[in-house]
C-alpha cells in the first residue's frame, strides 16, 4: 500500500478554534476528499509547527510515496518560529520525497524554500472563491490539469501571492487577482505541483470560514460590512449549486493518479 504524508499548515490553536466552531480542519477536509477517489493509501499526518516528534518523522521521510501540504491562515513573511519550523521541514521533504502536491499555503512554503518569493497580494484577496482561472498552454500539457476545463472557478481563500518563481518553474494557470495560480517546478528530488486555491475544500466550508472569520475579515477591510458579506456568501452558494464535485477536485485526482 502506498504511503502519503499530509502536512497540516495551521497552528494547533487555529485548529482548536475550528473544532470549537464546528469546522473541519484542512487535514480532515483533505482526507475526506482523498477518500472520494481511493481508500488504498496509508496516510500519516504531521504538524511541523507543533509536533514534538518531528525529528523522528524527518528521519523517515524516504518511506513516503508522496506528500500533500495544505492550507493555513499564516503569512510566510511574518517569519515566526512556527513558520521557520515549517520552512525547515519543507526543505527536508524536498530532499527526500519525490512527489509533492503543494496547496495554497503549501505552495507558498515550497516556493520560498526553493528560492522564490511571496508577498501580500497587490490586487486583493480570494474570499472563499477564485473566479476565471485560465489554464495556459503549458498547463494544458501538464498532467495536473488533465480533463480540467481551461477556464474555471474554484474554492480559494488567500491574501498573499507568489511574486517570484523558483528557478526553472513553469507557470500553468493565472487569474486577474493572482498571476501564479498553478505552477510546476523541481526542487531537490521533488516534482512539485503547486496551486493557489483549494480543490479539496467545499464551497460550504468556505462559507463557514467567512462567517467564522467575520471579525478578522471586517478588521482587515476585506469586506465593507455585513451586507457585502451576505451578498458574497449568496454568490458562493449559487456557484455551489452548479459546481460538480469531480470537476472541482480534478487536480487532486490527477496527483493521486501519478503518485500511485
Amino acid at each position: 500500500m502506498k504511503k502519503i504524508l499530509i502536512v497540516e499548515g495551521n497552528l494547533k490553536e487555529e485548529n482548536q478554534s475550528f473544532a470549537n466552531g464546528g469546522i473541519k480542519t484542512h487535514t480532515e477536509s483533505l482526507k475526506d476528499s482523498i477518500s472520494h477517489f481511493t481508500n488504498q493509501l496509508e496516510i500519516d499526518v504531521v504538524n511541523p509547527s507543533s509536533d514534538q516528534n518531528i525529528s523522528k518523522i524527518t528521519n523517515e521521510l524516504k518511506k513516503y510515496d508522496g506528500l500533500i501540504w495544505g492550507g493555513s491562515s499564516l503569512n510566510i513573511y511574518n517569519n515566526t518560529p512556527e513558520i521557520r519550523r515549517q520552512l525547515d521541514f519543507m526543505k527536508k521533504c524536498q530532499e527526500n520525497i519525490k512527489n509533492i502536491f503543494a496547496i495554497c499555503w503549501g505552495m507558498q512554503v515550497a516556493v520560498t524554500v526553493a528560492g522564490g518569493e511571496v508577498k501580500k497580494s497587490s490586487k486583493g484577496a480570494h474570499r472563499g472563491i477564485a473566479h476565471n482561472i485560465e489554464i495556459n498552454q503549458n498547463g494544458l500539457k501538464h498532467p495536473i490539469y488533465k480533463n480540467k476545463k481551461q477556464n474555471f472557478n474554484t474554492p480559494a481563500f488567500n491574501f498573499d501571492e507568489v511574486v517570484n518563481l523558483p528557478k526553472g518553474s513553469t507557470l500553468l494557470s493565472s487569474n486577474s487577482i493572482n498571476k501564479v495560480m498553478g505552477i510546476y517546478f523541481n526542487a531537490g528530488i521533488s516534482n512539485i505541483w503547486g496551486i493557489q486555491y483549494h480543490p479539496e475544500i467545499t464551497y460550504s466550508k468556505m462559507i463557514s470560514l467567512i462567517h467564522f472569520r467575520k471579525e478578522r475579515l471586517l478588521e482587515k477591510r476585506t469586506f465593507s460590512g455585513q451586507s457585502e458579506i451576505d451578498s458574497h456568501v449568496k454568490m458562493i452558494e449559487e456557484e455551489n449549486k452548479i459546481s460538480n464535485k469531480d470537476d472541482r477536485m480534478r487536480e487532486l485526482e490527477n496527483w493521486l493518479n501519478i503518485s500511485n
